[in-house]
């Protein structure tokens, strides 16, 4: 093996599976819930629709989970679809996965999260949208600074986060169960659904799913992973599906049709038990499960950049571990600084408004090509190593595999398609890193037979 390798190696396995599910729950959870289901039921032409929207998306949720738990249980290291690309497709497209990671895909998911974080705890603190920029960078900075800190401790405060905001969700299934009108009829002045709703819903259904395959990225850390993390994967989306379906259910029967279609909807719910106060009971849940989700993928990402770091030797210093600490704190360093220019120069793109939708399209048509491809490594891995144990295979294959496959290139070219500009905006981030890739370096190639394919558990 390389002699880089021993500068990135991880320490002894510190997650359990309760960990991984945390990691799973504690970013697929952010603050999405409490924002996108308005968006969603304003494009559906019923109430019910806009349920098997999100039904759908969590089964598709579920079938990604499938894949990723048979590539994660075959190939148990730390990197997620870094280490599966580059071995179906070469270092190229590992490469341009984990470019896309570093420059668009994550820094503007974080950005966005730590954005809505900061929206809201701003409406309790009365500060203006200066404040806003203000609190994002703040929530960006204290939360890479913990994970650098330690392994236990950033897991820690993952749970802590993860477990408040779950019983904050089924504090809101409560309410709209409890004190609901359960009419949820269409009024009169119900516009019809516009053409094209279908993509539209399902791209903002879908974004509030990601993170059903967070726990990839953190292999090499999971205890007894070969079992583990498919156990996490399936767990964590058949878990936060049910959870969706519940609080969406419980908006509709708490509020109605045409009061689910509110953005405010999540504190005109809680305005039921608690009058005149649900805007800041529902802003402090916001915050908490915004934290929730930067805090995890903050935790994860900072993985993948030091997979991509012992590979590729312009990158090596993101694949140094710190032998204090225990974690990639170059990589969480770059990671942050990252975060924080895209977090001021979004904010500055649009003077503070519409953030939220700009960041989304920017990474959508990158994000839903690589999963795109990321199946397509699942049919060619299975041929090029068949000799490799797989202690998880996809049920139904090839269905499921050709069912994922089919859904991330509809995601992929519907974005393109809705909002050319934004996807255009990403994919010339993502082409900005070719010269990167062909400046003079060693680009280290890795086999099968390498331990870092079959470690031990």
């Amino acid at each position: 093996m390389d002699s880089r390798r021993a500068d990135s190696e991880v320490g002894e396995p510190q997650l359990g599976l309760w960990d991984a599910v945390s990691l799973i729950v504690g970013i697929i959870i952010g603050a999405g819930i409490f924002r996108t289901p308005a968006d969603i039921f304003q494009r559906v032409p019923d109430p019910w629709t806009g349920l098997a929207a999100w039904a759908l998306g969590g089964l598709l949720a579920l079938v990604g989970a499938l894949c990723f738990a048979e590539l994660a249980s075959t190939y148990p290291r730390s990197g997620g679809e870094y280490v599966y690309l580059t071995r179906a497709f070469g270092p190229f497209v590992g490469y341009l996965f984990a470019w896309a990671q570093l420059s668009v895909i994550r820094p503007a998911s974080i950005a966005m999260v730590a954005y809505i974080f900061a929206e809201y705890a701003a409406t309790l603190c009365g500060l203006d949208s200066a404040g806003v920029l203000l609190l994002a960078t703040g929530a960006i900075l204290l939360l890479t600074l913990i994970n650098i800190l330690g392994v236990t401790l950033g897991s820690r405060t993952q749970n802590l986060l993860t477990v408040a905001k779950v019983f904050g969700l089924l504090a809101l299934v409560v309410v709209g169960l409890g004190w609901g009108h359960y009419d949820v009829r269409p009024t009169a002045e119900h516009a019809p659904a516009k053409s094209g709703w279908f993509i539209e819903v399902m791209i903002y259904v879908l974004w509030t799913y990601a993170g059903w395959h967070e726990a990839a990225y953190v292999a090499a850390e999971v205890k007894d992973r070969r079992r583990n993390l498919p156990r996490a994967l399936l767990v964590g989306a058949a878990g936060v599906t049910l959870i969706y379906l519940l609080v969406n259910l419980a908006y509709l029967l708490g509020l109605g049709f045409t009061g689910a279609r509110a953005s405010t909807l999540a504190a005109d719910l809680l305005d039921r038990v608690w009058p005149g106060q649900g805007g800041q009971v529902m802003a402090l849940l916001v915050c908490v499960s915004a934290l929730g989700a930067v805090n995890g993928m903050i935790f994860t990402t900072a993985r993948i950049y030091a997979e991509f770091g012992a590979d590729h030797r312009l990158f090596a210093p993101l694949g140094r571990w710190s032998r204090r600490w225990h974690t990639p704190v170059r990589a969480l360093v770059v990671q942050g600084v990252i975060c924080l220019a895209m977090t001021a120069a979004v904010w500055g793109w649009g003077r503070g408004t519409d953030t939220f939708d700009r960041m989304l399209y920017l990474t959508s048509a990158v994000f839903w090509g690589f999963f795109l491809l990321t199946g397509v490594a699942l049919f060619l891995l299975r041929r090029r190593d068949p000799e490799l144990p797989r202690p998880f295979r996809v049920p139904a294959y090839p269905a499921l595999p050709l069912l994922f496959c089919a859904w991330c290139a509809g995601m992929m070219f519907g974005a393109i398609l809705d909002k050319p500009h934004e996807s255009l905006a990403g994919l010339l981030i993502l082409c900005a890193g070719l010269p990167f890739y062909f400046f003079p370096q060693t680009v280290r190639r890795r086999e099968p037979s390498e331990p870092v394919l079959s470690a031990p558990e």
